[in-house]
């Protein structure tokens, strides 16, 4: 087991998993500018690792997270420094949603704004049946930066994201399910249960094709019908690789980059005939 000392935040390392928990139950678990600091370290942290195969985000106490701390907005200073912290969140949510692990949101209590925001970058969520959701911040007089109003209107429509932001409302669990936005809703005493649940279906898996699906899905949704189909097919090919399939015959089997190493006979033929090919 591995643990990080942070002020604001639990990270823990058990086998493949890390486990991250927000930290401050006095205030909802708020984003403050100090958390977030924290959680671009421990997002980092799970980046760099080969081990961890898993992320688990959780909220101590009985709630996830209430999105970034309203009281502590007069500290971001002037609109070029609010642009560019609304920019330093947008990246946070980019690295986790990017990770090249398989992420889970255990959610309880509220998941509004900023972590709501967070369990739109991640990859699977369940919450409890008493959780409540939404993105309240018009009656703040702010407006979402960092997904609530681009990631959301992707997974659940436009129309809805509309609903969601313009009116404010917090919205049952079960409606967070049935409009794609989560994925399942258990029992309040459940969460737990059902998060490890999870973990050992996944952890059965085979762990490079849960890496090559994730990555595929997150750029097909993006882009057109025919580059998403290119995705496909570029992982089928290398699926069959790394299950051993990988020899091509006329492919130089890596024949190349050694001979730019050793510049020998097949580099110098290559280079030799292509260096000055219609160039006039």
């Amino acid at each position: 087991m591995y643990f990080m000392n942070f002020e604001q935040l639990i990270y823990e390392e058990k086998d493949q998993v890390a486990w991250i928990t927000l930290n401050r139950p006095e205030a909802l678990n708020a984003l403050s500018m100090k958390l977030s600091d924290e959680i671009v370290e421990a997002v980092e942290r799970v980046r760099q690792s080969t081990k961890l195969k898993f992320v688990v985000i959780k909220g101590a106490g009985e709630n996830f997270c209430v999105g970034d701390d309203i009281k502590e907005m007069i500290k971001w200073g002037d609109a070029n420094e609010i642009t560019r912290r609304a920019r330093y969140y947008q990246n946070m949510a980019n690295q986790l949603e990017e990770l090249d692990k398989i992420t889970i949101a255990a959610v309880d209590g509220f998941a509004v704004g900023g972590g709501l925001e967070i369990t739109m970058a991640v990859d699977f969520v369940i919450a409890t049946e008493r959780a409540k959701w939404g993105m309240p911040e018009v009656d703040v007089g702010i407006t979402p930066g960092w997904g609530g109003t681009t990631r959301l209107a992707r997974l659940i429509g436009r129309r809805r994201a509309k609903e969601i932001n313009l009116i404010g409302a917090l919205q049952p669990a079960r409606r967070a399910v049935g409009w794609n936005l989560w994925n399942r809703v258990v029992p309040n005493d459940q969460l737990d249960v059902e998060v490890k649940k999870l973990l050992e279906v996944l952890t059965s898996k085979n762990q490079q094709g849960l890496r090559q699906l994730k990555f595929i899905i997150n750029r097909n949704v993006e882009c057109d019908l025919y580059t998403a189909q290119g995705f496909e097919v570029l992982s089928a090919g290398l699926t069959a690789a790394v299950s051993g399939f990988w020899k091509i015959k006329d492919a130089d089997q890596g024949k190349g980059v050694l001979g730019f190493s050793r510049k020998d006979g097949l580099w110098n033929k290559r280079r030799s005939l292509a260096r000055g090919f219609w160039v006039d």
